[in-house]
């Protein structure tokens, strides 16, 4: 059973881009975020209400079937994101902001919690940090066509995923420094490339 990495961070921290450069450093099966793919998202950012609980059961089969790829893979994968991101973070959030009413929260819950049942958890979770002010100026630069968290939001997605990543409990959480001009991630991929192999037991 192949081994799971996930990169999680706010949403502009740089996720996408670590997990690439990542995986050329490494040849690790690859599962990245998919956003203009993905059927329901541009319903669900002309219409929060209508569309919310679509386009998260939408995202959590996503992220389970990408789980299932990797596991069944020879050599570890990464993903960027997961299903504990889009879980404990933007369907909180989702619901917080009204987007998902309690029953149809409790839904999603139901449907990540029998995932998390029949699928192991991550084997490796790689938290990206920067201040709020850099992710925020990164947000603000990234030019994606169709976004769903808005440059406001930063601020209470971080505080969920600090919530979340507080009580992971069995999984190493592995912190990186993504604040430094080091677009490419070079400098930190080359630092953790060799504690990644010796966790995950590869070469």
């Amino acid at each position: 059973m192949g081994k799971l990495i996930v990169v999680v961070g706010n949403s502009g921290v740089g996720k996408t881009t670590f997990t690439r450069q990542l995986c050329r450093a490494y040849p690790f099966v690859t599962g990245m975020e998919q956003h203009q793919e993905r059927p329901f998202q541009l319903a669900f950012s002309g219409n929060h209400s209508r569309y919310g609980l679509h386009n998260q059961v939408d995202y959590l089969l996503f992220r389970a079937g990408q789980e299932l790829f990797i596991r069944r893979a020879e050599v570890p994968g990464v993903l960027d994101g997961g299903l504990e991101l889009d879980f404990f973070v933007f369907t909180r959030y989702f619901h917080l902001r009204g987007y998902l009413t309690m029953a149809e929260y409790q839904l999603c819950e139901r449907v990540y919690s029998f995932f998390r049942a029949v699928l192991p958890p991550p084997d490796l979770i790689l938290r990206l940090t920067a201040p709020l002010e850099v992710v925020a100026a990164r947000y603000a630069h990234r030019n994606r066509s169709l976004e769903i968290a808005r440059l406001e939001d930063l601020g209470q997605l971080e505080i969920l995923i600090d919530d979340w990543i507080g009580k992971v409990q069995d999984i190493p959480v592995v912190s990186i420094d993504a604040s430094r001009e080091d677009p490419g991630y070079g400098v930190q991929i080359a630092k953790i490339l060799p504690k990644l192999k010796s966790i995950l037991g590869v070469g």
